[in-house]
């Protein structure tokens, strides 16, 4: 392009690039992108000259080039498909009249802030420092699949995408696809990012695509709003994470997914409102996380599935869950914040697939790490019961026997309730009639108190038993406590042996 074909205001750009100073176009500070289709040739940039400037610009010795633009109306398409900017690439508040086309490109950053595009075609881009699009309205898919960031990448406060708006088919190597599903707004699927994704306060009108994704630091999502109802609100299947995922305040309607995703630190929700009523709100099966916050999460509107899942804490009070969960198999080693273990047990009464014994051990564990025996007790009670449903009649008669007597060997006291009482009742009915001697000559003195101990308990004996013989009723008092006697020690035994197994 020869440089007789510029207009003014390109001219000053062209002036301005070698010795990388900024040219403001605005005629005021406040002026909105938006309006940008409406300003006129004083704040108009051909696509095609930038392009130019950054494939082949001037130079002036002593100097390091670069492009910093301010207010401008970039007509055309800018395209840089496979080329390479040497160059800061400075765009702020512009307004694109198509979307740039950076696909395969390298640079060495690009900062598009406050500005408004139709679109962004930038899969496979390499960029050495930093994508900044801080405050973009990007009414379009922005396509970065693939994209290799050496630095971070800023989207906070930006608006991607708009109901029922689509924007171009990208070419060849980036499409999508001709599936059913609406293009993503946000397609980050494969990328890397050398340090953050920062993210906060993004709103996007649909999907937002990270599966695959390797991120260095951490993902920043407080404040934002995803929505795509009824669909994926944030796809992040096997997502990868240097430090926390924070998602503070998030409020997304679709689902979240981030199956098989790896976040050693934090993945924070907390004060989130997850909403996906038909489906599954969060799913997490199958991750790796070091700390799950739910704390003061709104009540969850969909299910939740965290089948699978390695958790090394999990903070949510009861209220936070659904009424459909998924659980098989998830693993967590503590539990905050530490609550009764009557208000956890009702969530494994909501699981899918129906019992799962292996949920209520992780909970009693959980209780146990926690050094709260008695809350851990309390859950393995809770699943012998829940057990007990599916058994045969006779078992399940069996099983009430054991849980009215000793609790499963997990209420000992129980027992030792039962005993005292019979032991009472028995010393004071024979203590008023004593019962007939087998041998009056050989018997020893009637004690009341060890002649029923002798009836209850069936391992010790006292020769109280085996020396008087009961008659009428009073045989089949008894008889009774002999019976009792018999159920209560190996019931106990039962009840203990259970317990020191899993000890």
């Amino acid at each position: 392009m020869e440089i007789t074909d510029l207009t003014p205001a390109e001219l000053r750009v062209w002036r301005a690039f070698p010795l990388n100073k900024g040219v403001d176009l605005r005629e005021n500070a406040d002026d909105d992108p938006a309006d940008g289709a409406s300003w006129g040739p004083g704040r108009t940039i051909r696509a095609e000259v930038l392009r130019a400037l950054l494939l082949d610009g001037p130079a002036t010795g002593g100097e390091v080039p670069g492009l910093k633009l301010t207010g401008a109306r970039i007509t055309g398409r800018l395209d840089l498909m496979y080329g390479t900017a040497e160059h800061a690439v400075r765009l702020r508040s512009c307004h694109f009249e198509r979307p740039p086309n950076l696909y395969g490109a390298r640079m060495r950053a690009l900062v598009l802030t406050d500005s408004v595009l139709p679109g962004l075609t930038a899969g496979t881009l390499r960029v050495d420092i930093v994508l900044r699009m801080t405050g973009c309205r990007i009414t379009g898919p922005v396509r970065l699949a693939g994209a290799q960031l050496s630095g971070a990448l800023f989207l906070d406060g930006a608006v991607l995408g708009a109901p029922g708006a689509q924007g171009d088919p990208p070419p060849g190597p980036d499409r999508e696809g001709s599936g059913e599903r609406p293009e993503p707004v946000l397609q980050l699927n494969h990328a890397t990012v050398g340090t953050d994704v920062w993210a906060t306060g993004l709103t996007a009108h649909g999907r937002v695509r990270m599966d695959g994704a390797t991120v260095g630091g951490l993902v920043n999502l407080d404040d934002a709003e995803l929505r795509d109802p009824g669909g994926l609100a944030l796809e992040a299947e096997t997502l990868s994470v240097g430090t926390d995922l924070r998602a503070a305040r998030l409020r997304a309607r679709g689902m979240v997914n981030l199956s098989g995703a790896t976040i050693p630190r934090r993945l924070v929700l907390s004060s989130a409102r997850l909403s996906n009523p038909a489906g599954q709100a969060l799913r997490a099966s199958v991750s790796t996380i070091g700390e799950l916050w739910l704390r003061g999460t709104a009540p969850v509107q969909g299910t939740v599935n965290l089948r699978g899942a390695q958790l090394d804490l999990l903070e949510v009070t009861p209220e936070v869950w659904p009424e459909r969960v998924r659980l098989d198999g998830l693993t967590y080693r503590r539990l905050t914040p530490h609550l009764p273990a009557e208000r956890r047990l009702p969530l494994l009464e909501r699981e899918e697939t129906g019992h799962l014994p292996y949920s209520y051990e992780q909970l009693a564990t959980a209780y146990r790490t926690a050094g709260d025996e008695a809350g851990a007790r309390t859950v393995q009670l809770a699943k012998l019961r829940r057990h007990r449903r599916a058994l045969p009649p006779y078992a399940r008669f069996w099983g009430y026997l054991q849980d009215v007597t000793v609790g499963y060997g997990f209420r000992p006291m129980r027992a030792g309730g039962w005993l005292l009482m019979l032991l009472l009742a028995g010393t004071l009915v024979f203590a008023g009639e004593h019962p007939r001697p087998l041998k009056a000559d050989e018997a020893p003195d009637f004690n009341p108190l060890f002649y029923t101990l002798d009836l209850l308990l069936p391992v010790i004996g006292f020769g109280q038993e085996a020396a008087f013989a009961p008659e009428g009723a009073y045989q089949w008092l008894a008889y009774l406590l002999v019976v009792t006697g018999w159920i209560l020690a190996t019931t106990t035994a039962a009840g203990i042996t259970r317990a020191l197994s899993r000890q």
